[in-house]
Order: C-alpha cells, then sequence, then structure tokens
C-alpha cells in the first residue's frame, strides 16, 4: 500500500494552532491527533476536507474552562498518514481506524462532537461504546440512509469532476467568514499534491444515494441506537448550510434523540461553523452541559 505522509514542515507556525502533536500507530499507519488540557474529556471528529484545525477556536475555549479537548485527525487528513489509493478508503474502515486510534488513548466519559463526516464515523463510535462517552454535541452533520439535500449533490458533482481538490477553497466557500490567505492556507497545509488529497476525493462518494447503498445498514443501526440515547445531548446547527439546512437537517435529531431538547441555532455561520462561531458553539456546550467537575 502507498501512503503518503505530510511533511513535518507545513504545519509549522500555524496561525491559532501551537499545539504539540500526538500519535499512535494503526495497522502501520501514524496517526495524529491534538490533546490540550486537563479535566472532563471533549474529542471532536472533524469531516470532510477539513482537519483538526477545524476546532481551534472551540479547543481554546473549553481548556480555558477546565476541559481536555481531543481532536483525531482520520487516516487520509491532517497530520495523519494517508493511503493514496482512493479505494482504499470505506466507511466501515474509517470507524475501524479512528475507533483503534482511540483505543490507545485514556478516555472516560466523554463529550463527543461530531459535525459534517464526522457524524456517520463519531456517532457510530459512541453508540458503539457507551460506558466512554456522556454527552453529544451534534453540528451540521447527518446520518445518511438514501436521501440527500440538493446542496449536497452539487458538491459531490463538483468532486466527481474535480480530481485534485482545491481544499482551501472549499473551506472558504462553506464559511461566512473572509479567512485571511494564512488560515486558507493552514487548511491546505496537509495536502500539497493529489496525491495526498486520496481520502478528501473519497468521502463525497461514500455517502449513500440509495437505501440499498455500503454504509446504509450501519447509519441505521446507530440511528436506531440513538432512539434509546439516555444521556445529554446537544443540537446545534447553523442557519447558513445548503447541505445541511436549518432547521430541518437539525430537527432530524432532536426529533431522534429523547434528551435533544430543543436545537440551538448558530447565527451567522455556514456548514464550517467551527470556523465561523467556534467559541459561541463552546459558549452553548458550557450553558448546556454546565463546568466540568
Amino acid at each position: 500500500m502507498d501512503v503518503f505522509r505530510t511533511p513535518d514542515e507545513r504545519f509549522t507556525d500555524l496561525p491559532g494552532y501551537p499545539y504539540e502533536p500526538h500519535y499512535v500507530e494503526v495497522d502501520g499507519l501514524r496517526l495524529h491527533h491534538v490533546d490540550e488540557g486537563s479535566g472532563s474529556t471533549v474529542v471532536c471528529f472533524h469531516g470532510e476536507p477539513s482537519w483538526s484545525y477545524l476546532y481551534r477556536h472551540m479547543l481554546d475555549r473549553l481548556v480555558a474552562e477546565g476541559h481536555r479537548v481531543v481532536c483525531p485527525d482520520l487516516v487520509g487528513f491532517g497530520r495523519s498518514d494517508k493511503p493514496t489509493d482512493q479505494g482504499w478508503y470505506t466507511y466501515d474502515r474509517h470507524v475501524d481506524m479512528v475507533t483503534r486510534h482511540l483505543d490507545q488513548l485514556e478516555l472516560d466519559d466523554v463529550t463527543v462532537v461530531v459535525q459534517d463526516w464526522g457524524g456517520p464515523i463519531g456517532l457510530r463510535w459512541a453508540v458503539q461504546h457507551p460506558d466512554r462517552v456522556g454527552r453529544l454535541v451534534i453540528l451540521n452533520t447527518g446520518l445518511f440512509t438514501g436521501r440527500v439535500s440538493k446542496g449536497f449533490m452539487a458538491w459531490r458533482e463538483f468532486a466527481e469532476r474535480t480530481p485534485d481538490l482545491p481544499i482551501g477553497m472549499i473551506i472558504q466557500g462553506a464559511t461566512t467568514t473572509d479567512l485571511p490567505p494564512e488560515v486558507v492556507a493552514a487548511y491546505e497545509a496537509p495536502f500539497p499534491n493529489a496525491e495526498s488529497k486520496a481520502g478528501a476525493q473519497r468521502f463525497p462518494l461514500l455517502v449513500p444515494l440509495a437505501p440499498e447503498d455500503p454504509g446504509v445498514p450501519e447509519m441505521q443501526a446507530t440511528r436506531a441506537a440513538l432512539t434509546g440515547w439516555d444521556k445529554p445531548a446537544l443540537v446545534a446547527f447553523s442557519d447558513t448550510d445548503p447541505v445541511f439546512p436549518f432547521p430541518k437537517a437539525g430537527d432530524q435529531f432532536t426529533e431522534l434523540i429523547p434528551t435533544a431538547g430543543e436545537q440551538v441555532r448558530i447565527e451567522g455561520a455556514a456548514h464550517f461553523l467551527q470556523e465561523d462561531r467556534g467559541r459561541e458553539i463552546a459558549d452553548a456546550m458550557l450553558a448546556a452541559f454546565g463546568a466540568p467537575a
């Protein structure tokens, strides 16, 4: 298997990202995570085509309030190794790799934060490890069972016809914030060439478009498990996201999860709401769950 490892120097002096890297090994692949602070643990699952850099605004706020924050980079993203064969990437493999990654960390009574593809991956991990998870925070995501939005189809078609995804342009196009060039460059840092983008290129094609597609049974099982979720849950979606339109996309989770309560509206944010309103999301978490013990 051919693997691309992004040179470490590409991660030097990224704006707002001073964190020391931490690594584990799974099946010969070096996988990265951020691990900052101490106290009650928050684990943040990123999606497509982002990486742990996306959570820096939330991370700083939560660490300042006494939390430990862990942000794994999925295989193929961030500082994690990147198999170059698109066919290597599957939904099951992503879940397996991040599960074996997190198994090597000390995690207990975790608050799980998910967004975009981090939802199907992180929520599946959460319901499969209820003894390790105490709370859920669900941001702009879905559990895909064969029906998708027009906004998603436009994104999928773009990804299919673009062999070298412009990562920074994608992030900028899905935020309301006018990102400075150095922040755009930080999102592009893990992906210096087309070879390094195999995982990002593949993710849109893993979303099932029909009930018989791969991944649907596993996502349906996750949905079923969430109907019996009896621990705290916060659903917070932004109001400017064509892929997961407000309020409909978030209401699917508030109607599904008995403990979710009313959906929180994150105003003035787009798909990557952690970039647009990270501190506000962290504040909503602190208000919903209280200060760590």
